[in-house]
């Protein structure tokens, strides 16, 4: 079945672009990946699966954007964001509210 255009639109805005969510909640505090799952799943209404998590905090931490911070007695990574992390984020938001802006200002 072929994805309708707001499908589309969806899946752009959340899962192709989970690391706008992983850097929202890290900022509040250091999690694990499959915590990070799960609170996206509650905070944010749509369900990434959490490999997929993984596979997003793992490219995520080559690139600057997230550390480790500890490692748990069970073995569980926590992460943060980076300084770099933050300020990609901060331009992501820039970017958006701008899109937005000149797509549904009305004058």
């Amino acid at each position: 079945m072929k994805k309708v255009a707001y499908e589309r639109l969806f899946n752009k805005l959340t899962k192709e672009n989970l690391w706008m969510y992983v850097i929202r909640l890290l900022s509040e505090k250091p999690m694990y990946g499959k915590e990070i799952a799960e609170e996206i799943r509650k905070r944010f209404r749509f369900n990434p699966a959490t490999i997929t998590v993984y596979v997003v905090l793992y490219k995520m931490e080559r690139e600057g954007l997230i550390k480790r911070v500890r490692l748990d007695e069970e073995g569980k990574v926590y992460y943060e964001p980076t300084e770099l992390g933050l300020q990609k984020f901060s331009d992501a938001k820039n970017l958006l509210e701008k899109i937005y802006s000149e797509l549904f200002s009305t004058s």
